[in-house]
């Protein structure tokens, strides 16, 4: 059977950029009826650092910065071979040049070889002549050849042209690269086998800093030109130069199994490839591609691997561990055994001795360690080469017990070839139910704590020494508290745990946690104060404000409370406080944040949760960015965490499912309209009824601040026009979003509907325009209109939302409970 190792996510699209560059005259290309024209090619030194972050809104920063450390760590030519269908050069060609740029702007240097199959037929149905296939290998008489050698000629300019137009330095090598003899010349006539790869060709190019652009034309000793199928001229380009990457660049993004229909996000060769090929929907091109890669893999290292993904796609692919598109490898094959002395010692010494902290510091020995485990029942998991090790434990005498992971060790290597996804999923296999605990600085395993969360029903946080031990498959509550209590006694203590989370079930009790507002006369510190108070697990024990300071809170029923005027200084006294959320305008917070960091730096203050609602730290690459339905990973267990704004969220929102098909000349724009609470309680004509009846005011029509927050966060310029209107709460956007690529309303719909699947605070309409009347008081983001221009190059997408909730407080909350451990809707109502 075939196991889905990796998450299907949408693709955060390609990132355009616009970034400060530098003066060069291109050589000419000769491009018929076209001039040469001066190119301006970007400082390589000056915008790297600015594309990586662009990356970090895509995958964790640790994913982000491991794939660029694996891919810079050979030579450039090894990095990837790129093979480019006819079909996407006609379709897609500036989605491909954008997403090449961006590889090439963090130092990559791709090869690309491009096809011309669909160019081909349309001249060639121009001239009258029929192709003719044999054994699926086209015919390549004298004429089909010479309209060939045209075709992709022209095709590989256009490729160029594309990328010297975006700044990246291109070098067309429409032949050269391939020595081939004739396949069969009274077969096939002019078609070539490959017999040698000129790589000096290649690696010249990459040496004078510009992408080779190559075709699958070839050349005989005696310089006769060959025709060669493109797939085939690119095994046999990976096959000489062992890249770590070979892409095959499709429409479909991946291939799709047969009958679900659902995308194939892995496919693990070493496990898979013999139960594969018999499923009955493997057949015709899905069969012989998958066969093909075999063949090709099977012959290069074990970290090479084969990508079917679509242009749009391409950087999600390579920089992140869920992907886009399919991926092939050949895998780590998996072991188990039901005990020590089935398994080589050596080779558990071996991780052990790498990737286990206690071993490395000294705690213990592996022989100390393996001695221990004779009376256990012991399951020991590892792969071929070694990279990974689980060893699991359960007693005997109590069987009724969940088992336990005592060690999970991967390597960096096995990382970043997934290996601990398949491990995962042989180890749920196998166990109905089991704990494990994580360290507060886990230095082994290279796993973000967030992977641990993403795998458990529930964790128990251990108050002491900040530990965290979770667990899946243990349905009873009370046994949950009753079993991880007991299995942490002898080290922690009774009641030594401060926090346990039931994650799927809502379950959350010992000791809830305590939150503090400051800045709590505002509208949106109103909404707040009404969540936390039905929350069964945050307790408000603070609300500061100038302004109301000594007087009752009114509107929280859990404890009685009055205002106070908290100074930065006053914070570290208050120590049972888990997090503090400062709703504070722009400015007015930092004394606060640099107050808390120094007590925490001098051991005056444990660390707490910190969520900004301004503006002051939505730029800041140290704070994690506070939209979950884009950032829900980085936000698990984040101590700080920037609330993003109300109109910035809806736009997002709006435009990130057509990241992908963005033109890259012509930027979006957002019309929005707000109600005057988001003018704050501040008098002023904004939030003055008397001004607004019958009225609408626009505001900041240029460079507003959540203009260059959505900018900045979806890494492509997007244009801002905001408005206040006469109603109180709520926020209506409509957002024009020019494409690179002829669409329709379904495709739109289409592409939506795939992104939020399963976002519970986000709701897509099956048809007409979200009102702003339906939407004030609710906690979720209404999508519709889904409109395009009669060319299909232009859409509209109008959408509306609570300023004061999803756009403020509802967010926040959403924020609080990921970073506490709780269930990221808990006290959020979603319909």
């Amino acid at each position: 059977m075939l196991s889905i190792a990796r998450k299907s996510l949408a693709s955060a699209g390609p990132l355009t950029r616009h970034i400060t560059k530098k003066t060069f005259i291109a050589p000419q290309c000769v491009v018929p009826g076209k001039r040469r024209y001066q190119h301006t090619y970007p400082n390589p030194n000056a915008e790297k650092e600015t594309i990586v972050k662009l990356l970090y809104n895509i995958g964790s920063r640790k994913e982000v910065e491991q794939y660029l450390r694996h891919f810079s760590s050979v030579e450039s030519q090894k990095f990837a071979v790129i093979k480019v269908g006819g079909a996407v050069l006609t379709d897609e060609l500036d989605t491909l040049a954008s997403a090449l740029t961006f590889l090439n702007r963090v130092g990559l240097y791709p090869i690309v070889l491009h096809g011309a199959g669909p160019q081909l037929n349309k001249l060639l149905e121009e001239a009258k002549i029929e192709p003719q296939y044999e054994e699926g290998i086209r015919i390549t008489d004298p004429q089909t050849l010479e309209i060939a050698r045209k075709v992709f000629m022209a095709e590989n300019l256009k490729l160029v042209d594309a990328l010297e137009r975006h700044g990246t330095k291109a070098r067309p090598i429409p032949g050269g690269a391939f020595i081939a003899d004739y396949l069969d010349k009274e077969k096939y006539g002019f078609v070539g086998k490959i017999t040698g790869v000129n790589k000096e060709v290649i690696e010249s190019s990459i040496r004078a800093g510009a992408l080779p652009i190559l075709t699958s034309l070839a050349e005989t000793p005696t310089g006769q030109i060959l025709n060669v199928n493109a797939d085939v001229a690119a095994a046999e380009l990976a096959t000489v130069l062992e890249p770590l990457k070979i892409v095959f660049l499709n429409e479909k993004n991946g291939l799709y199994h047969g009958v679900t229909g659902k995308k194939l996000d892995v496919i693990n060769l070493d496990e898979e490839y013999e139960d594969l090929l018999k499923e009955p929907w493997v057949k015709y091109g899905t069969k012989l591609k998958i066969k093909q890669c075999k063949e090709l893999l099977d012959g290069l290292p074990r970290s090479s691997s084969v990508a079917i993904i679509s242009a749009g796609h391409l950087h999600k692919e390579l920089f992140t561990d869920s992907g886009a598109g399919t991926l092939i490898r050949r895998g780590h094959k998996l072991y188990k055994y039901d005990g020590v002395d089935q398994v080589d010692p050596d080779k558990i010494r071996r991780i052990m001795e790498t990737e286990d902290s206690s071993i490395l510091s000294g705690k213990t020995s592996v022989a100390s360690y393996l001695r221990s485990l004779q009376n256990k029942q012991t399951s020991i998991y590892t792969d071929e080469p070694g990279e990974v090790l689980a060893i699991i434990t359960k007693d005997p005498k109590d069987p009724s017990q969940p088992a336990v992971l005592e060690k999970l060790l991967t390597s960096k290597t096995a990382v970043l070839n997934n290996v601990p996804e398949n491990l995962w999923t042989a180890i749920r296999k196998d166990h109905e139910s089991l704990t494990w605990k994580v360290e507060a600085k886990n230095k082994e395993g290279n796993l973000d704590p967030s992977w641990h969360f993403e795998r458990a029903d529930g964790s128990l946080r251990n108050s002491k020494d900040q530990s965290t031990t979770f667990f899946y498959g243990i349905e009873d509550t009370e046994k949950v508290k009753q079993t991880l209590t007991a299995s942490q006694k002898s080290s922690l203590g009774t009641r030594a745990y401060s926090t346990f989370t039931q994650q799927r079930r809502g379950y959350a009790t010992s000791r809830p946690k305590n939150v503090g507002l400051i800045g709590a006369r505002g509208y949106t510190g109103r909404e707040l104060i009404n969540l936390l108070d039905a929350h069964p697990h945050l307790n408000l024990t603070h609300v500061s404000s100038r302004e109301l300071e000594g007087k009752p809170l009114e509107g929280y029923t859990k404890s009685s409370l009055n205002y106070v005027n908290l100074k930065p200084q006053d914070l570290k006294a208050e120590a049972e406080v888990d997090a503090w959320v400062l709703a504070l305008p722009n400015g007015v917070c930092t004394p606060f944040v640099n107050q808390i960091n120094q007590d925490i730096k001098a051991g005056d203050s444990a660390e707490k949760v910190l969520i900004d609602l301004g503006a002051d730290y939505r730029f800041d690459s140290t704070w994690t960015y506070g939209l979950p339905e884009f950032n829900r990973a980085n936000l698990k267990g984040a101590n700080r965490i920037a609330n993003p704004g109300c109109y910035a969220t809806g736009a997002q929102l709006s435009i990130r499912p057509l990241l992908p098909f963005l033109d890259p000349h012509s930027a979006p724009t957002v019309f929005g309209v707000s109600g005057y609470s988001g003018a704050g309680t501040k008098p002023s004509p904004k939030n003055d009824p008397e001004v607004l009846r019958d009225n609408i005011i626009p505001y900041s029509l240029t460079n507003h601040i959540h203009e260059r927050e959505v900018s900045y966060q979806l890494g492509t310029p997007v244009n801002f026009i905001p408005h206040v209107a006469s109603w109180f709460q709520g926020i209506s956007l409509t957002v024009n979003v020019p494409l690179n690529k002829t669409m329709t309303s379904q495709d739109i719909k289409s592409a939506f509907e795939e992104f939020y699947q399963g976002e519970k605070l986000i709701k897509v309409m099956e048809s007409g325009e979200p009102l702003v009347r339906d939407n004030a008081g609710k906690h979720f983001v209404r999508l519709g209109g889904f409109n395009i221009h009669p060319e299909g190059k232009r859409a509209v997408v109008t959408t509306t939302l609570d300023n004061l909730l999803k756009g403020a407080a509802t967010q926040a909350l959403q924020n609080l409970n990921l970073a506490l451990g709780f269930d990221e809707y808990t006290a959020i109502p979603t319909n």
